[in-house]
């Protein structure tokens, strides 16, 4: 699940801290803080923090980062497992992430095993595949190295979900270094040893990088109706269907398995994956020569990089201009690199240097290398004398980073260019020198050579460690089994000195089950009581209902107003035959009961119109179907509030009965009328009338007494006044689920 985030101020408020805030808002200051799950402040490492203006870090092993910025800046925390967190700065103060529900992968898989003898053992296997983790992307040999160590504790528990997450980490760590195959392999071999959709997920994608795109859509489609998946996993998922289904030119499908990642990205606010996956769109678009549909999700994916950093809208950029080249548009081509040009001159070094990251060695993104396409377009438009400048820097910023690659291409390039002007001097000294770049080139080759070749022996060798500790952790494993089995002939022996104690409990057991039939007997006795007494209260309460109702047709009839005694007689017959078919039900849809309370309501109205407007409000949230109600319980309320509070105030009065969502069991109705009050209607009453308590009001309160006693408690209300001057009045129900 995405972790939910959120941000606290740690301010230091000191005199001298006052006075470095105001003079650092001028300018850029350090921010400081750190990423700690909320509950058991654990660090998070790996975070990425950013700000809309370009600067980047992550936190370290502690948690902790630290970036400059500058008041007003948007301070971007973003991670794979935790919603996106946009913070403004406002000055220097230290910034605390808290991450709610984070208990640290480990922690929360120890919690959920038993702790046993081999704990610490358990704890050196993730200390090293933590290590590992750490050395993933700076230094192979090591990491692989700790991988193999945190193996090696597995041998006398033959705990399979920790070798599982070993050869994860080790197919992960291939897969980085593009050793394909042998990510595939531990991939699959983590999968025998315990099945996770994050370790198919890794397995598709290793095959998709392979180009076996038939195996990286069989291993993800079963995955589709999955639903255990967090939510950037998901969108790692559909981008790996997508791309394999875009390299077998299912075009289609691919855009919707992007379209679908896309959707999820967009909702968990995943912003590097929101990039990658309008730039993928726009690419299946462009495959398929739909330009205006590639333009319009190249252009979202340009924008979003801007709200993340210079360096990956540079990425974008060379992407969308790449786009232009396949489209003859060497114009547009042309002005976009040499805008990336002046982009990246902006950026510092450091930063210059991170801009290829995450994109295929082939066509890294350096200044040389976009020098080069600028020379590439102008000799597609045969402006060879604008070409030869660009070659001439790219030749130049190639030796400087000791890039022979791009140096030979355009050496090679600039010859040419010059053979095609009748230049054959400058060609030949041209090509000379491409000689030489080739020559150093193949030397420097042959060396990477040599190193691959030692380094694929020391990683043969890694291999058969982890192979044999494979095998000693099976025999650990069958050892296990072997004491298991004895353990079980052992019980086997036992049963049958066993019986007496069964025979024991059985005794008890029956005990139990005769107390417990004679203690429900008791209860169904004072159920049928409670029917009982519930049945001749509702008879008591249709009487006095019918009593009441009849005396407003009367008052119409005395009026000598026929149609309205007539329309009201009509209402009113719906309105009883309503109420005699639920007499006999204890509970009713709420549903049914508001249609009730609305006619009820409606008759009241049609004869008091000039006392009170009245407003039925329900949260369209609410999933009335799930609540039922006893019947007739609201009507004597809301008879109270007409009768007893609108009816004698001067001005027009207003009556209101809404219906919110308390807790996800419970809902809150409430009746409130701006009425007199309850103080001054009591003063109104006769003395024969204060005599007399209100039929009505005490069966419903005998009423909601026996069905609180039957069903737990379901009903409650409390009666208050709804000015501080003791006019209106407000009854509050709660009602809880069946």
């Amino acid at each position: 699940m995405v972790h939910k985030a959120y941000i606290l101020l740690l301010v230091l408020l000191t005199s001298w801290g006052t006075l470095a805030q105001v003079g650092n808002t001028q300018g850029q200051m350090v921010i400081k803080g750190s990423v700690k799950g909320k509950e058991n402040n654990v660090p998070i490492s790996g975070v990425q923090v950013s700000t809309n203006k370009g600067a980047f870090t992550t936190t370290n092993a502690l948690g902790e980062f630290s970036i400059k910025a500058s008041v007003g800046d948007m301070l971007i925390v973003e991670g794979p497992e935790l919603q996106t967190v946009r913070y403004r700065i406002k000055s220097d103060e230290d910034v605390d992430v808290r991450v709610e529900g984070y208990e640290g992968t480990w922690s929360s898989r120890r919690q959920k095993r038993e702790v046993s003898s081999s704990r610490s053992g358990l704890d050196d296997h993730q200390r090293f595949l933590d290590s590992a983790n750490a050395y993933k992307k700076t230094n192979l040999e090591k990491s692989i190295d700790f991988i193999a160590r945190s193996m090696e504790p597995l041998g006398s528990t033959g705990n399979k979900g920790e070798l599982s997450l070993s050869l994860r980490a080790l197919g992960e760590i291939y897969m980085y270094h593009e050793q394909y195959d042998l990510a595939i392999t531990n991939f699959k071999d983590a999968l025998a040893a315990q099945e996770s959709n994050k370790t198919k997920v890794l397995l598709g994608k290793a095959y998709v990088l392979n180009g076996n795109y038939e195996s990286a859509i069989s291993i993800l489609e079963p995955l589709i109706m999955e639903k255990n998946m967090v939510p950037y996993q998901r969108v790692e998922f559909f981008e790996a269907l997508g791309d394999a289904n875009k390299e077998l030119s299912n075009l289609k499908d691919a855009q919707n398995y992007y379209q679908q990642g896309l959707i999820i990205a967009e909702k968990n606010q995943i912003s590097p994956k929101e990039i990658d996956l309008n730039s993928k769109i726009a690419d299946a678009f462009a495959v398929e020569n739909k330009v205006i549909e590639a333009e319009g999700f190249y252009q979202n994916s340009l924008n979003l990089s801007k709200q993340v950093a210079p360096e990956r809208l540079i990425q974008e950029s060379e992407k969308v201009a790449d786009f232009y080249n396949q489209k003859n548009r060497y114009d547009d081509e042309i002005q976009l690199r040499k805008r990336n040009l002046d982009e990246l001159e902006q950026l510092p070094r450091n930063a210059v240097a991170s801009v290829g990251q995450g994109i295929s060695t082939r066509d890294t993104v350096t200044s040389q290398r976009i020098n080069y396409k600028i020379a590439n377009a102008y000799i597609a438009q045969d402006k060879l004398d604008e070409a030869i400048p660009y070659l001439e820097k790219s030749i130049v910023e190639a030796d400087r980073d000791d890039d022979l690659v791009v140096q030979k291409d355009a050496t090679r390039k600039l010859s040419e260019v010059y053979r095609y002007k009748g230049d054959y001097t400058k060609a030949l000294e041209s090509y000379q020198d491409y000689v030489a770049v080739v020559d150093s080139l193949y030397v420097r080759k042959e060396q990477e050579i040599s190193r691959a070749a030692r380094f694929n022996r020391e990683i043969a060798n890694t291999q058969n460690r982890i192979s044999s500790l494979e095998q000693e952790r099976e025999l650990s494993q069958s050892k296990y089994n072997l004491a298991l089995t004895e353990q079980q002939l052992y019980e086997e022996t036992s049963k049958r000195q066993k019986w007496i104690i069964y025979s024991l409990i059985f005794g008890i057991a029956s005990m139990a089950l005769i107390a417990f039939l004679y203690y429900r007997s008791n209860r169904q006795q004072k159920l049928a009581n409670n029917l009982l007494a519930l049945k001749s209260l509702r008879t008591q309460m249709n009487p006095h209902f019918i009593f009441n109702a009849l005396n407003s047709v009367n008052n119409y009839i005395a009026k000598s107003d026929e149609r309205s005694a007539n329309r009201f007689l009509s209402e009113f017959s719906v309105l009883m035959r309503s109420v005699l078919e639920n007499s006999e039900e204890d509970f009713i849809p709420l549903a049914k009961e508001l249609e009730l309370l609305e006619l009820y309501v409606k008759l009241e109205h049609s004869r008091f119109s000039d006392k009170f407007d009245y407003e039925i409000d329900v949260d369209n949230k609410i999933d009335i179907d799930a609540f039922q109600i006893p019947p007739m319980l609201l009507q004597p309320y809301i008879e109270n509030a007409i009768w007893h509070g609108l009816r004698y105030k001067e001005e027009k009065g207003f009556l209101k009965i809404g219906i919110r969502q308390v807790t996800n069991d419970m809902l809150e109705i409430r009746i409130e009328d701006n009425g007199i009050g309850r103080k001054k209607s009591a003063e109104l009453k006769t003395t024969n009338q204060k005599k007399q308590k209100s039929k009505g009001m005490g069966n419903i309160q005998k009423r909601i007494q026996i069905l609180n006693d039957m069903y737990k408690n379901r009903v409650e209300v409390s009666i208050s006044d709804l000015n501080t001057d003791q006019t209106g009045t407000r009854v509050s129900l709660k009602l809880k689920k069946q």
